[in-house]
């Protein structure tokens, strides 16, 4: 069918809830969605310039027909298309697919055993697991080996008892001395089993049961014994202070968070039960145009769909799509109450912020950046209320020195870094005298009708335009624009009394960056660069304006000659460097006039003046 008759088809609809089917030639499902009206949900795909992300226009595009299912309310929508996705997994839906293998905790076999982290089920023993997070593995391993001061080193026991001295963990109390031979293997083994219960079951459960054995310890006046009870407690209790304190109030909760470039979506998923942290799930998705709210809301209820435990605290780093619609999903799957909310403040700010990190530095490695740049543009993005954030940004600003040095600089910021590939140089030919807001308005005219032209050196509109100046240069631009029909945002960057970056002004005033560090330091550096490049052009000019001028001082030399040996040779140095006869077929001279030239320049700059 045409784009016509699949609209045709979609005003036929019903105005109910349901869900409904895009398929492509081969009849296959590409895409399955829930509506609260049908009609006005499927009509909306197929809407001449509608504001589509990336990725709905690509799937539109290969849309030939769709089927629909009526139902008998939105809820009953959300839960039939939960189901049909797993069943078909269609292209254009999220899959969560986490790119990790499984991991296990280890409890190795044979009289002595250790606790240690595995990839595979290989050997003998116990495994406890799987796990998707190496993380949370190798934490929940060194923090019961530290807890109960168990051996880590490579000996093999009872083979290696009192044979050479303890090893450097023993004088630190990072180990009981396993190797001194004093611990029985029914001893040592029971308290494996509590390092063990202690993974299983966390530092509650362990240390009140360590301070029942203690106790008795004590009672009985095995004084030694309680003491080492006494220290595995404290071991414990150190360990998990900082949980604690962050989770005073929820014991059971996941908190999930994203972070998005121009590749890729990342969610990252940190659950905690019994207040410990038991695992983080980290997902990506191939959405970079995707409006978050609506990703979010699809990835939540996919997520929690075939999730086996739902927690009774469910914290967002923002509102989904449709959030009492998932908050009802979620209640219904879990079978008991279900909190949802996005924290403002406090502890559970802090939880989101630490989910948050962790999915930026997740994307960092993801596309060899590091997370202080996806936050800078994330966050400049958010400050300047973009879509998304700004991921290739040109920067501009103006420096004069007489009529000989002014010119304008244009730098590109491409994922937070230069990419000096694309810096651009333009000398200032149709304003005369030093109006920096005219040579800024012609300078982007200049840019931008290169770009009109189909200029292959011009071709990429930018996401953002920084212009090194206030609200006079973005004025004169913003006329350029709207005589041209550019519609890229711009703003100007405002620097304080000391020569500061301090703001960034638009249309509506000014935006203070002060309070955002990652965006602030961004726009800084930005600033910094376009002004280095522009007054390192403009004093080349400068440069080549005296070389000019001093050339033109030799017989025979005027403006064209000097202008052809500035271009062939390009710097004093390399005038200097060059023979007679080199000198000669630039400006045409004959042996002898090449040879007068020769040492004309020699006498004029100077073997030793070379630059």
């Amino acid at each position: 069918m045409t784009i016509e008759e699949l609209k045709q088809k979609a005003l036929s609809l019903t105005l109910q809830p349901g869900v409904y089917l895009m398929k492509d030639k081969q009849g296959e499902i590409i895409y399955v969605g829930k509506a609260k009206a049908l009609k006005n949900r499927v009509v909306s795909y197929f809407r001449e310039n509608s504001s589509h992300t990336e990725k709905v226009r690509q799937m539109v595009a290969h849309v030939n027909d769709f089927d629909y299912i009526v139902t008998a309310s939105e809820f009953e929508a959300l839960v039939l298309e939960c189901s049909l996705i797993k069943l078909h997994k269609p292209k254009y839906n999220i899959m969560l697919k986490d790119d990790k293998g499984y991991h296990y905790i280890h409890i190795t076999g044979g009289d002595y055993p250790r606790i240690e982290a595995a990839k595979q089920k290989d050997g003998d023993g116990e495994f406890l697991g799987p796990y998707v997070s190496s993380y949370i593995v190798k934490q929940s391993v060194d923090e019961a080996n530290r807890a109960f001061c168990l051996p880590t080193c490579s000996k093999k026991f009872p083979q290696e008892f009192r044979k050479g001295r303890p090893c450097l963990n023993f004088h630190i109390h990072r180990c009981f001395g396993l190797c001194q031979g004093k611990m029985g293997r029914e001893e040592y083994r029971k308290l494996i089993g509590e390092a063990v219960d202690y993974i299983r079951h966390g530092s509650i459960a362990s240390v009140e049961e360590l301070e029942k054995e203690m106790n008795e310890a004590a009672e009985s006046l095995d004084f030694e014994r309680a003491a080492r009870l006494r220290d595995r407690i404290r071991a414990i209790q150190k360990i998990t202070a900082t949980q604690q304190v962050l989770l005073d109030e929820d014991k059971n909760l996941d908190v999930i968070a994203f972070a998005q470039n121009h590749l890729v979506v990342c969610a990252v998923v940190i659950q905690y039960r019994e207040g410990r942290l038991m695992d983080k799930l980290t997902y990506f998705f191939e959405e970079s145009s995707a409006d978050l709210t609506e990703l979010r809301g699809e990835f939540l209820t996919q997520y929690y769909a075939s999730a086996r435990d739902i927690a009774r605290t469910i914290l967002l780093d923002g509102q989904p799509e449709d959030a009492e619609l998932f908050a009802e999903f979620a209640r219904s799957r879990a079978g008991h109450a279900v909190s949802i909310s996005v924290p403002q403040k406090g502890n559970r700010k802090k939880l989101i912020e630490m989910a948050h990190n962790n999915a930026l530095e997740q994307l960092s490695d993801r596309v060899q950046r590091t997370g202080r740049e996806v936050a800078a543009l994330e966050q400049l993005g958010s400050l300047l209320r973009m879509p998304s954030p700004p991921l290739y940004i040109e920067a501009y600003d103006i420096s004069n020195w007489g009529e000989t040095g002014r010119v304008g600089g244009m730098i590109v910021f491409e994922n937070g870094r230069p990419l000096k590939s694309d810096y651009k140089r333009f000398a200032i030919k149709e304003v005369a005298g030093q109006d920096d807001f005219a040579s800024m308005a012609e300078v982007l005219r200049r840019r931008m009708t290169r770009y009109q032209n189909g200029d292959p050196a011009f071709s990429r509109l930018p996401d953002l335009i920084l212009l090194d100046g206030g609200k006079g240069q973005l004025s004169a631009v913003q006329k350029v624009f709207a005589e041209m029909g550019i519609r890229v945002p711009l703003y100007g960057m405002v620097k304080d009394s000391r020569h500061r970056t301090r703001a960034l002004v638009g249309e509506g005033g000014e935006i203070a960056l002060s309070a955002l560090k990652s965006a602030f330091t961004l726009v800084t550096a930005i600033q910094d660069e376009v002004h280095r490049f522009a007054i390192a052009y403009q004093r080349t000019l400068h440069k080549k304006a005296n070389y000019d001028s001093d050339l033109k001082k030799l017989p025979g030399i005027g403006d064209a000659r000097a202008k052809a040996l500035l271009k062939e040779f390009r710097t004093k140095k390399r005038i200097l460097e060059a023979s007679p006869a080199e000198l000669g077929d630039v400006v045409h001279f004959p042996p002898e006039k090449a040879e007068a030239l020769w040492q004309g320049i020699h006498a004029l700059w100077g073997a030793g003046e070379a630059e």
